[in-house]
C-alpha cells in the first residue's frame, strides 16, 4: 500500500510503498480498515514535530480521523464486520491506504453519511461538542465567544454552540472568513484584522444587556487572543483552552481568574474519550444523528489526493485553509 511515512520527528514525511497490513497482525479489539478518506488537522503538524501529546515510536504516518471499509476484525470485536462502512479515530496512521484502529473508537456509518463527511466530522465536531456541552456546560441563552471561527475547529464550535441555544460572537480574519462564520450561524462577527477583540466584545455584550462580558470563551488560538478574551469575560465565565494555533501558549494571570471567579478549562479530545468512555459513546452517537439529519454540516473546502497530502498540511500550517480539508486515500482515484 501507499502511505506517507515520517521516519523521525522534524523530518518531512516520505511518499513510499509499504507492505499491506495483514489481518493476522490484529490484536484483540482491533479493526483493520481500508481507508477511503482522512481528515486533516492542525495536530497533524504537531505530531510530525514531536510536539503532540502522544508520540509514536519509530516510523509513523500522521492522520487521526478516517472513514472507510472494514477489511478484518480482531477477537472481541462484534459491533462491526468486514465490508462495513465505518469511521474511526486511530492514534495516528490515517495518511495511508490502510490503518489499524482500536475497536472502541470505530463506529458504523449510518446510511446517507458519505466517507468525506465522516472523515471531516469526528475530531472537529467532537472537540467542540464535548468541550461546549460536557466540559463548559453551555446553557441556552448564554453568550459564547468563538475564536478562529472560520477554521476547521472554530467553525464547528459556532454550530455546536448554536445547537446548545447560545448566542455566538465569532472572530475571524478578513471579510471572507467573517462571512463564513455568519453563514454557519454566528450572531455577531468580529474581524480581528481590523477590530479590537476586547473592545468589540464589550460593545456587543452591552447591546445584549450583558455588559460584564461573555459567559464562555472557546479558544483554539492562544497567544494575544487569549489575553484579550480574559479581559472581556463575565464573572463566573468558563474559558475553554482548545489549542494554540498562534504558536504561543498563554501564561494565565491567576489573579484575574481569582477576582472574577473565572474557570480555565483545558480540553484534549483524545484523552477525554479515553477517560470517559460511556460519555464518549453517547456524545458521538448524538453527533452522528445530527450529521445524518443535516443539523450539522461539515464545510469541506478542499479534497486532496493522498499523494498531495503535504499540500493540505501546508495550508493548515500557514492558516490559509477555511473549513475542513480532507484527503481521499482510495487508490486509483
Amino acid at each position: 500500500m501507499k502511505a506517507w511515512i515520517c521516519n523521525a520527528f522534524g523530518e518531512v514525511p516520505q511518499w513510499v510503498d509499504v507492505p499491506d497490513l495483514a489481518p493476522s497482525v490484529l490484536q484483540p479489539g482491533q479493526v483493520l480498515i481500508d481507508v477511503a478518506a482522512c481528515g486533516v488537522n492542525f495536530a497533524d503538524t504537531l505530531i510530525l514535530q514531536g510536539k503532540y501529546q502522544k508520540r509514536p515510536e519509530g516510523p509513523f504516518s500522521p492522520g487521526f480521523e478516517v472513514s472507510g471499509t472494514v477489511r478484518a476484525v480482531g477477537d472481541d470485536v462484534s459491533h462491526v464486520k468486514p465490508g462495513d462502512a465505518v469511521m474511526a479515530m486511530p492514534d495516528w496512521g490515517g495518511y495511508a491506504e490502510q490503518v489499524v484502529a482500536d475497536g472502541s473508537l470505530v463506529m458504523p456509518l449510518p446510511n446517507g453519511v458519505d466517507f468525506n463527511s465522516a472523515a471531516a466530522f469526528q475530531i472537529a465536531y467532537g472537540t467542540s461538542w464535548f468541550a461546549l456541552k460536557y466540559r463548559a456546560d453551555v446553557k441556552p441563552g448564554e453568550v459564547v465567544l468563538v475564536h478562529g471561527a472560520a477554521g476547521g475547529v472554530g467553525l464547528t464550535a459556532v454550530e455546536c454552540a448554536k445547537l446548545l441555544g447560545a448566542t455566538v460572537i465569532a472572530t475571524a480574519g478578513g471579510a471572507d472568513k467573517c462571512q463564513i462564520a455568519r453563514d454557519h450561524g454566528a450572531d455577531h462577527v468580529i474581524d480581528y484584522k481590523s477590530e479590537n477583540i476586547r473592545d468589540r466584545v464589550r460593545e456587543i455584550t452591552a447591546s445584549l444587556g450583558q455588559p460584564k462580558g461573555v459567559d464562555v470563551v472557546y479558544d483554539p488560538v492562544g497567544g494575544d487572543v487569549f489575553d484579550q478574551s480574559l479581559r472581556c469575560v463575565a464573572p463566573g465565565a468558563r474559558m475553554l483552552l482548545i489549542g494554540f494555533a498562534s504558536g504561543t501558549v498563554p501564561q494565565i494571570p491567576a489573579n484575574i481568574l481569582l477576582v472574577k471567579n473565572v474557570t480555565a478549562i483545558g480540553f484534549y479530545f483524545g484523552a477525554y474519550l479515553e477517560q470517559n468512555a460511556d460519555i464518549a459513546q453517547a456524545g458521538m452517537a448524538e453527533l452522528l444523528e445530527r450529521l445524518k439529519s443535516g443539523a450539522i454540516r461539515p464545510m469541506i473546502s478542499a479534497v486532496y489526493r493522498l499523494e498531495d497530502a503535504m499540500d493540505a498540511l501546508t495550508a493548515i500550517r500557514e492558516r490559509t485553509a477555511t473549513g475542513k480539508l480532507v484527503i481521499d486515500c482510495r487508490p486509483n482515484r
